[in-house]
């Protein structure tokens, strides 16, 4: 069972870090070594004084480096001595949070954000030091950054979630009180993805494809690794669309036509990508009430062209179409008084938007007639699902014809129709990859996205740099770590 806070992103908390000053460093450290906690910047915004490490990293010149902290005060002239800009430029950074702290006698504290389960375990490594993570209450109008269960660092999320995070990251930053769409999303792309790619030959080469990414193969492309459910989701999808509709490397005959053969019956499929764009949108429209009910409570929901205003319209316009369709005259009238109502709600929450008057009036009439043209042309958009993967049918079939037909004119024939059939369904994999993969985007973030998001959110960026842990001086006085380390932090 997927739990409740899977839904939405990972809950913060507003934190304080309070340390007497002698422990502020050291405390810092282990914040840094934690990784988990954002710290904000405090003052008016102003220049800030460029510390010590800071200039001997810009003296120095040199090409930017990881940052490292050492874990006790290093000595930034030794280091500025041996180039060791990875541990000036992690010192810097500590001097720039040194310098944002508000200090009251030999106490100094720094404001920021945790994930509410790291509270404790990030407390407790700071309490090690004589610091303390200090729950507070959110100050009001301020949301919360955002962190996506799938992009939470530790520990992990689970990996087909972390596959679908770039997904909606790419679109923007989901506000921290909207639900998070990672996973129906990316569920939504495969699908129209499979669709406009379905043959169960090029979907397996998916498939093996992304067993390769997860094997770390090959190793240029190990960066990819974290996305190879991603891809095999996609080769999944384009496999059982191939089986539906009759297609391994083409029209090839190796499969029976389940379901409908997309050349035979275009209408047909041309029918079932609009109505499953209906349902998106649907879909769309419930999240989005949510969202905005979340956002700015019930009258939020109620008016707004992406609340129940927009639902109702458009499921209003929906019923008008589909009782025309079926000559139900009954259900046109039922459509219209629904539709209507949208109108209405949609028009009122957009009037009280205006400055009012005449030029209000004008302007809420355009944008309710933009609302909806759009809604027809969002629905008539999916038309693409069938469009594409009939595309990609016609191409199998070019293929499969260019091959047998050489196939008949003898062993040169064989040989140029195996290499007609490889090249050509090469080619047709390349090319109709790109185009399903760049129209399913097209189709996620314009048609459903545009519903769910009306703002954007802001990231979580937490402060983590690996910490170089040095030996204590040995018996003799003289440090045996890696790097220089002064005894006192002058």
């Amino acid at each position: 069972m997927v739990r409740a806070e899977a839904a939405v992103p990972v809950r913060m908390r507003r934190v304080a870090l309070v340390a007497p000053e002698r422990a502020l460093r050291e405390s810092l450290v282990r914040i840094a070594e934690a990784g988990c906690v954002e710290i904000e910047p405090a003052g008016d915004g102003g220049p800030q004084t460029r510390g010590p490490a800071a200039t001997r990293l810009q003296r120095l010149r040199a090409e930017p480096t990881r940052p490292v902290l050492s874990a006790v005060p290093p000595d930034l002239d030794a280091l500025e001595r041996e180039g060791r800009t990875d541990l000036l430029a992690g010192e810097a950074q500590l001097e720039e949070r040194l310098g944002s702290a508000v200090r009251h006698g030999e106490v100094a504290a720094l404001a920021g954000w945790c994930p509410q389960s790291e509270v404790g375990a990030t407390a407790a490594r700071v309490a090690g030091v004589g610091g303390a993570l200090v729950p507070l209450r959110a100050p009001r109008g301020v949301d919360p950054p955002t962190l996506l269960t799938g992009a939470r660092p530790a520990p992990p999320g689970m990996p087909v979630r972390r596959s679908f995070t770039p997904l909606v990251s790419t679109y923007g930053t989901v506000p921290y009180a909207d639900v998070d769409p990672t996973l129906p999303a990316g569920f939504v792309y495969v699908v129209m993805f499979g669709l406009m790619f379905g043959d169960a030959g090029h979907g397996l080469l998916l498939v093996a494809l992304a067993l390769l990414l997860r094997a770390g193969r090959p190793r240029r492309a190990a960066a990819l690794r974290p996305l190879w459910p991603f891809v095999a989701g996609a080769g999944l999808a384009a496999t059982l669309a191939g089986v539906a509709y009759g297609e391994f490397f083409g029209p090839t005959g190796v499969l029976p036509v389940l379901w409908l053969e997309p050349l035979e019956e275009p209408m047909r499929l041309l029918a079932a990508a609009v109505g499953l764009g209906a349902v998106l949108l649907a879909a769309a429209y419930a999240v989005g009430i949510v969202n905005r009910w979340r956002e700015g409570g019930p009258a939020a929901a109620l008016y707004a062209t992406t609340g129940v205003a927009g639902a109702a319209l458009f499921l209003g316009l929906a019923a008008v179409a589909g009782a025309a369709w079926l000559g139900q005259e009954a259900f046109v009238a039922v459509g219209a008084v629904i539709a209507v109502s949208g109108l209405v709600l949609a028009g009122t929450g957009l009037y009280t938007a205006t400055a009012g008057g005449p030029s209000g009036a004008v302007q809420t009439g355009i944008q309710l007639f933009d609302a909806v043209v759009r809604i027809g042309s969002n629905v008539v958009s999916f038309a693409r699902l069938a469009a594409f993967g009939l595309t990609h049918a016609a191409l199998g079939a070019i293929v499969w014809d260019g091959t047998t037909a050489l196939a008949g004119r003898g062993p040169v024939g064989v040989v140029a129709g195996v290499l007609v059939f490889v090249v050509g369904n090469a080619l047709t994999f390349a090319l109709e990859a790109l185009v399903a993969g760049v129209q399913a985007l097209r189709l996620e973030f314009y048609e459903l996205f545009s519903r769910l998001f009306e703002g954007e959110g802001r990231p979580f960026r937490p402060w983590r740099l690996p910490v170089e842990h040095v030996p204590g001086p040995d018996p003799a006085g003289v440090s045996s770590g890696p790097g220089p380390v002064r005894k006192e932090q002058s």
